[in-house]
């Protein structure tokens, strides 16, 4: 679960919108889990991709096996036991995993909270 947490992190660091981890574990052999996350453009979810595909390596991962990512519509990533699917709105929308996986029990995990700018009175100008 620490993967889809800190992959779900990481897709929140960039942005990512409505993001969900869902648990498959009593649901599926395939993995245990689903990580999902919403991007507004193909360039966002292919910085998210890249992001998780240099976080998989740290964790000596690899790469995780990657498709989708030149049209950036719906970019599949696989690592360990986890799958995470970055989607544009309108995919998910039609696509509906949520639905799919309606008996998944959906892991809460916690949000870093958001940093705030410096003001000019912080910065010392």
């Amino acid at each position: 679960m620490e993967l889809a947490e800190a992959c779900a992190q990481l897709a929140d660091d960039k942005r990512a919108e409505d993001v969900l981890i869902l648990d498959l574990r009593k649901l599926s052999s395939v993995c245990d889990y689903f990580v999902l996350c919403t991007g507004m453009s193909a360039k966002q979810l292919q910085a998210i991709a890249d992001g998780l595909r240099e976080q998989f390596k740290a964790l000596e991962l690899g790469k995780g096996n990657c498709e989708g990512y030149e049209a950036g519509a719906w970019i599949l990533l696989e690592a360990g036991d986890v799958v995470v699917h970055l989607l544009r709105q309108e995919m998910r929308r039609f696509y509906d995993l949520e639905s799919l996986w309606a008996d998944a029990p959906v892991v809460p995990w916690k949000k870093r909270p958001a940093k705030r700018p410096a003001t000019l009175h912080e910065t010392g100008t």
